[in-house]
Order: structure tokens, then sequence, then C-alpha cells
């Protein structure tokens, strides 16, 4: 298998969302509330956004059928299904996407939803029941026949995390260059198959966006058959981040961290304590650091620095430790982590890593990380009109779009 030293950028993109697309805190509290049977509360901490009434189900399809569902919700792990859900290779949720997380019957399904690209705020997900109509305002609202979960219960429900030990085939992944889960191919076929009431129908894999490769090819009439779905399809790729040593068991989803490598300790991951910046000042090694809150230079004395600001303001050069805050505060040195942040949506994380290089009582000046938050409250309002229904299929008028920036690695 490729590694990170062989520039594999896949694993690259993977270990990156590992570190920033669900956060402990996402994690912690998402999992404390579905122990404490809030499964509505855990989806909020998990920016999962229900758009369905329990006690509206059993009115509409049957007491046993709204058991069930009711069951499922109390057992969804909303952190465990974002940390699953399909990617695009910038490693951000797959947009404008409706996967299908449980089959009652043909015509209903527990689904989760993500936005279209143009209305997406905080990578938020929505849950609902599909019940075989067209309505509403998603661009795609029926079930997507490729990336499906309701075969692959263990990367959303609880109670069936443990399955994905087994259902990764970590005992047995011989190496593969690509990635792909040649070994589980047939299984996952024969689980298809079942689940279809389709015995003798010849199974596709997809490979690539032009290339559909039989799993045997008596009886393959064309590609109208059935086919492997994605998640069946790969490695899981934190499956692949263990084997290359580009992650710890600690800094996986702890119930994925149990299913792969059991036994290993947790690691608890926070912002390290903040230490003072050394500066080149004119000859001598300066500091600078929190005082009170703010960045402030600590090898000047205040009788100095106000010298210093009377020489500004009549054009002068300013201290390089003065020069080191402003670019400080227009440009902080992890910018690249805290668009990270906000790409996955953790508004609350950026901010924090914001105050822990800044200091709580720090003022943003005008650059990058402003225009950063300032374009994050338009994403939230664009989502607000899609939500609502007042913006149809497409953006509003004179609301501009979401900037789209590039693939960020580490």
């Amino acid at each position: 298998m490729r590694s990170l030293v062989d520039g594999d950028p896949r694993l690259v993109t993977w270990r990156h969302v590992r570190e920033f697309a669900v956060p402990p805190s996402m994690i912690e509290a998402a999992t404390a509330r579905r122990l404490a049977g809030d499964w509505a509360g855990a989806c909020v901490a998990a920016r999962v956004d229900p758009e369905l009434n329990p006690r509206a189900i059993g009115r509409r399809h049957g007491r046993e059928q709204a058991a069930e569902i009711r069951a499922d919700l109390h057992h969804l792990a909303p952190d465990l299904l974002r940390w699953h859900l399909p990617r695009v290779a910038t490693g951000r949720l797959r947009p404008g996407l409706t996967v299908s997380l449980a089959r009652y019957t043909p015509r209903l399904h527990l689904v989760a939803r993500t936005a279209p690209d143009w209305a997406d705020a905080d990578q938020r997900i929505t849950l609902a029941l599909w019940d075989g109509g067209l309505g509403g305002v998603h661009p795609h609202p029926r079930p997507n026949r490729r990336f499906r979960l309701d075969l692959h219960r263990h990367l959303w429900d609880a109670r069936h995390a443990a399955e994905l030990r087994e259902r990764a085939g970590a005992e047995t992944w011989p190496v593969d260059p690509d990635g792909f889960a040649v070994h589980r191919w047939r299984a996952e076929a024969d689980l298809l198959r079942h689940a279809e009431g389709r015995a003798e129908e010849p199974v596709f894999v997809r490979v690539s966006s032009r290339e559909y490769r039989p799993l045997r090819t008596e009886g393959v009439r064309d590609r109208e058959s059935l086919v492997l779905p994605d998640a069946a399809t790969r490695v899981p790729p934190d499956l692949e981040l263990l084997r290359a040593g580009l992650i710890e068991p600690g800094q996986l989803h702890p119930l994925v961290a149990d299913a792969l490598a059991p036994g290993h300790p947790s690691v608890t991951r926070g912002p390290s304590a903040a230490v003072p910046r050394v500066v080149d000042c004119r000859g001598e090694q300066h500091r600078i650091g929190l005082v009170d809150g703010v960045l402030s230079p600590l090898d000047h004395d205040p009788g100095e620095l106000r010298r210093e600001e009377i020489l500004v303001a009549f054009g002068g050069t300013p201290l390089p430790c003065l020069q080191m805050i402003d670019r400080a505060l227009r440009r902080p040195e992890s910018l690249a982590d805290i668009r990270a942040r906000l790409d996955h949506g953790d508004l609350p994380g950026a901010l924090a890593a914001v105050e822990h290089l800044l200091g709580p009582d720090a003022v943003l000046r005008d650059g990058p990380l402003r225009d950063e938050l300032a374009r994050t409250e338009q994403r939230h309002l664009t989502y607000g009109l899609y939500r609502a229904g007042l913006t149809g299929h497409c953006p509003p008028k004179n609301v501009p779009l979401p900037r789209r920036r590039p693939k960020v690695t580490k």
C-alpha cells in the first residue's frame, strides 16, 4: 500500500478529515445524549437536523412500523453517521445526496440527506423518512443506489458498530495498492442479493466512473443488474490509515477504534498550552505572548510602546514585535487549521483555535480570517432559506455563493 511518504493524496486527505471533520467535543456530546436516551439531543450535538415527527409515524404507518423506526432512532449514533457518510475528494461531505439508512418497506426508508453545495452551512445533515414521494426542495430526494447504508448498519447504528471489523475484513485484508476490498466482494454481494431477493442476479462492482467489473461472467446481461454499494467496494479508510501508521487508534471515533483496534488506550486530544513566540527584534530575541487575554510584546516597556505608536502614526516602521502581532491578528499562524474546521462546519472549534492563538480579548483586524467568518455567516443565511423552502432548487438572487476553497493537506 502507498503511504504518506509515497505521497498518496487520498490517505493524506483522509487523515486530514479524521482530524477535523468530527471533533472529539462533538463525539462526546452526541454520545452522552444518546446514552441518556435523547436521540434528538444527540442529533443536535452532531449537527443533524431531524425532519420527522415520531408521534406522527404511528398514525401514518402503523404502530408496529413506528416502533421499529423509533428503536432505530434511539440507537442512531449521528456522530458515527457523520464519520462514515460519503465524501468527495476534498474531504467534505458529498453534497446533494440522499442515503438510505434503513429500509422498512420498498417505499419507506429512514434517510440522511446533505444539502446541495450552494446551500451548505456547517456541513449539516438532515434526517427524514422517504415514503416514495418526489416532493420537497432537495435536488435528489430518492435514496441513492450507489451510496446506501441500509446494508451497513455498523456505520451508523451503535448496536452493530462492533461488526465493522468483520465487514471490513480486517483479519484477512491483503495488500491492495488501490484500496479495494476485493477479499470482501463476494461476501458483500451475497448480502446484497439476499436483501434484494435476487439470489441468482449478477453483481457488478464500480471500480471507476467508467468501469464496472462483474463478479462473475456467466449470465451477465447489462449494468441494470445489481451494483455493489460503495461502502462495500473499498477498504474503510480508517483501516488503511492504521495499517499505514498514519493515525493512532485513539484518534479514531471510539466505536471505530473498539472495532478495528480493540484494547488500545484512548487518547484525549486537546489544544496545547500557549507558549510565547520568539521574534528577532532589532538584533535581539524578544517574546510575544498572551497578557490579560491579549497577544502582546513581553520585552518592551509601556513607555517604549507608546513612543512607537506615535512614530507609526507619522509613518514610521513598527517594531518587529508589533509587526508580528499585526500579522497574527490578520493572518493567524494556524489559519489553515482554522479554515479546515470551518470547512467541516466546526465553528466552535475554529473560534476556540482563534482564542487559543490570539487570546480571548483579541479584536480581529481586516484580513482573511474575518472574511472567512463573514462567509460562514452568509452560508448560514442561505442554508436557512433553503431548508425553509424559500429558494427552490437554486440559490436566492443577489446572494453570493460560498467560495470554494482548495483542498488543505498537512
